[in-house]
C-alpha cells in the first residue's frame, strides 16, 4: 500500500483525486472530515455521494470536554447550570471555524440551550494552553493533546464525545448520557473509494480492513491515539454518510457558519 498524503482544503484535495480515480478498488480515501466537508464547503468539485462508494467506517475521533479545575464545576449539568446562570459570559475554546472541535462545541451549546462564546484557534495545542490558563473556561479538544493534562489533574475531563466511554477515561461519562443529542456521532473516520467501484471488491476490501482493526494491538495502538474503532459493512457506511450530512447541515445552518 502507499500512502499519498494529500493535505489542504479540509481533505477535499484528496477527495478530488479518489473521485476522478478509476474504480478498480486500488484508489482508496481515506478521511476524518469527509462529512464534515460535504456540509460545510459550497461549489466542492464532487458529489458527496454520487461520485463515491462506501468501503467502511473506520471509527470515532474521541474528543474530550474540558475545564480548569478552577470552575468549581464538576460535571456537564453543572457547566451547563453555570451557562445558563450566566448567559454569554462563558468563553470555550476550540479549533478553527468548522473543525470537529468547533462543530462539537456549537451542538454542545443548542442541545444544552446555553449562550457562550466560541474562541477559536489555529491548533489544538493552542486551545488546551488557553483553558489551563483560565482564559476561556471549557473546552472541546482531541484526547492526545489534552489526556496529559487530564492525568495530572490540571484539567477536568466533563465528559467524551463517543457513543461508548472511552477505555483511556474509562471514568468519564460520554456527552450522550446527559444529552441525547449526543449518543450518534456526526462524523467518522472512514475510507471510500470511487463510484462504480465493484460491490465484491468493496465488500472484500472491507472485510480486510475489519479483520486487521479487530487485531488487539491495532485496536490499542486506535484508542491510543483517541480513535474508538468502529468498522462497517459498505452499505452500513453508505447510510452513516446519508445520516451524518444531513445532521451536519442542519447543524451548519442553525449555528450560521458560512460554509467555505
Amino acid at each position: 500500500m502507499v500512502v499519498d498524503n494529500r493535505t489542504g482544503a479540509g481533505g477535499v484535495l484528496a477527495a478530488s483525486t479518489v473521485a476522478k480515480a478509476t474504480p478498480d478498488g486500488h484508489t482508496l480515501l481515506l478521511l476524518t472530515s469527509f462529512a464534515i466537508s460535504a456540509a460545510l464547503s459550497q461549489n466542492l468539485p464532487y458529489d458527496p455521494i454520487k461520485d463515491f462508494a462506501g468501503v467502511t467506517q473506520i471509527g470515532f475521533t474521541t474528543q474530550a470536554l474540558a475545564a480548569a479545575p478552577a470552575l468549581g464545576i464538576k460535571s456537564v449539568k453543572e457547566l451547563i447550570a453555570l451557562a445558563q446562570a450566566q448567559p454569554g459570559k462563558l468563553l470555550y475554546a476550540s479549533g478553527a471555524a468548522g473543525l470537529a472541535s468547533h462543530l462539537n462545541g456549537e451542538k454542545f451549546r443548542f442541545a444544552a440551550g446555553i449562550k457562550v462564546v466560541n474562541v477559536a484557534f489555529k491548533g489544538g495545542s493552542d486551545v488546551v494552553i488557553e483553558t489551563l490558563a483560565g482564559r476561556t473556561q471549557y473546552c472541546f479538544a482531541g484526547l492526545a493533546p489534552v489526556l496529559p493534562f487530564i492525568k495530572d489533574g490540571r484539567l477536568l475531563a466533563l465528559a467524551v464525545n463517543t457513543p461508548q466511554r472511552s477505555p483511556a477515561l474509562p471514568d468519564v461519562p460520554t456527552l450522550g448520557e446527559t444529552l441525547a443529542e449526543f449518543k450518534k456521532p456526526e462524523s467518522s473516520s472512514a475510507m471510500l473509494a470511487p463510484a462504480k467501484t465493484p460491490r465484491p471488491i468493496l465488500n472484500q476490501i472491507s472485510k480486510d480492513i475489519a479483520l486487521v482493526i479487530n487485531l488487539p494491538d491495532v485496536r490499542e495502538r486506535l484508542q491510543f491515539i483517541g480513535l474508538t474503532p468502529a468498522p462497517s459493512t459498505p452499505a452500513e457506511y453508505d447510510v452513516i454518510l446519508r445520516e451524518q450530512i444531513t445532521a451536519l447541515s442542519k447543524l451548519v445552518r442553525d449555528a450560521g457558519l458560512r460554509a467555505r
